[in-house]
């Protein structure tokens, strides 16, 4: 049997490597889940109503780009979110933007950009990312985002001659792990980049709307300031962290005309439309704020919890958005293991989510804890967290 070598060197996933390091070994108390971004707060009550209402739709093939009626909604937020106006046109629907991340890279990775094209990658990062680089045949080139650079890639401080060959960039902000916002000024310096060296920004932006003080900038609201090619800059969003909704797999891709048209194209022959019940609950979801506005204050309870108990532990970042916090720890699998087998908490080592690159990995020393829960589950589990591991 033969299998493609392109993808021979991924690394085991991040939650089967925890499984095999923690399963074997009983907890040391009840377990508490704090591995997994899976949202847990309450999701709006009307999107059963809706999928109730509309499930003779499941009986039918729904649109491949997104009803007009989604791709509207979809419109209207981004305008009165980011202030940006975009034509229907300029938008697709996403089964998940996992699937947008990847495909993106599908349909708009060139073949070749003097060589090789580079795929520049933040390290730590989404694994998608990773992935999709190795589908299009190009070369991944990771960039550290720690603590020295604001948990954030500086990409400025690439050869000069990698960002000749780069296609493509991909930015997360608010950032998983770290929870760091690019700033306006950082994204004036990347758009300049990406504008000198013609490559393409993907900006994933799944946590915007999770933060603590000033909504974070976007990416396409930064290139409509600075006059960037419109093609500059692809943006990919989602309601499993915004409306609690990580199962129903809804988000969008938008961009300049020539890229979305592409990726539709791509998409009509390999994508997996959303189902029409699941966008006709999508579109009243982006219409409605209120949910999220209660969202966003539930979490800020826990980040208070959170801050109140690590305020003392050397090294903490207070998150400016997400909801994870990235601890710092002297061996992040030591750590997550110590504290399942003495205590029943369960985190991801952050070397898991990062590659080494020259023997360094950049989540080695940290781990990563969702607060996802509930806020008295995700009390109790950063209380046992602190007494293990810090105290």
């Amino acid at each position: 049997m033969v299998f493609p070598e392109r993808f021979s060197q991924l690394p085991e996933y991040a939650f089967p490597r925890l499984r095999s390091l923690l399963d074997v070994h009983a907890p040391g108390g009840d377990s508490i889940a704090m591995t997994i971004g899976e949202p847990q707060h309450p999701f709006p009550e009307f999107v059963s109503e809706i999928i109730a209402e509309t499930t003779k739709e499941f009986g039918r093939y729904p649109p491949n780009d997104g009803a007009p009626e989604l791709l509207a909604a979809i419109q209207n937020w981004i305008a009165n979110r980011f202030t940006v106006s975009l034509e229907p046109e300029q938008i697709m629907a996403l089964n998940g933007t996992r699937e947008g991340l990847y495909n993106a890279a599908m349909a708009l990775c060139p073949e070749a950009k003097n060589g090789k094209p580079v795929v520049l990658i933040p390290n730590p990062f989404y694994q998608v990312y990773a992935v999709a680089a190795a589908a299009v045949g190009a070369e991944p080139v990771f960039v550290p985002a720690t603590a020295e650079t604001g948990f954030l890639p500086d990409y400025r401080s690439i050869p000069k001659e990698v960002l000749n060959r780069a296609a493509i960039a991909y930015i997360c902000s608010p950032t998983n792990p770290q929870g760091a916002v690019a700033s306006a000024e950082y994204w004036r310096d990347l758009l300049d980049l990406a504008e000198t060296y013609d490559f393409q920004i993907f900006a994933d932006e799944c946590y915007s709307e999770i933060y603590r003080d000033a909504p974070p900038v976007g990416g396409l609201e930064m290139a409509q300031s600075t006059d960037a090619d419109p093609e500059r800059v692809v943006v990919f969003h989602s309601l499993s962290k915004r409306s609690n909704l990580p199962g129903l797999r809804s988000g969008f891709v938008a961009g300049g005309k020539q890229s979305i048209a592409r990726i539709r194209r791509l998409r009509a022959y390999s994508g997996a439309p959303l189902p029409l019940p699941i966008q006709r609950a999508s579109t009243r979801v982006w219409q409605d704020e209120a949910h999220v506005e209660h969202n966003r204050a539930l979490y800020a309870e826990k980040f208070e919890i959170a801050d109140a108990l690590f305020k003392n532990v050397a090294g903490y970042k207070s998150p400016e958005a997400g909801f994870f916090l990235w601890l710092p720890v002297d061996d992040g699998e030591a750590a997550a293991l110590k504290l399942w087998r003495e205590t029943g908490v369960r985190v991801l080592p952050g070397a898991y989510l990062s590659r080494t690159i020259n023997g360094t990995n950049p989540g080695e020393g940290y781990i990563r804890v969702a607060l996802v829960a509930p806020k008295e589950e995700t009390e109790a589990g950063l209380i046992k967290l602190r007494d293990c591991l810090y105290n």
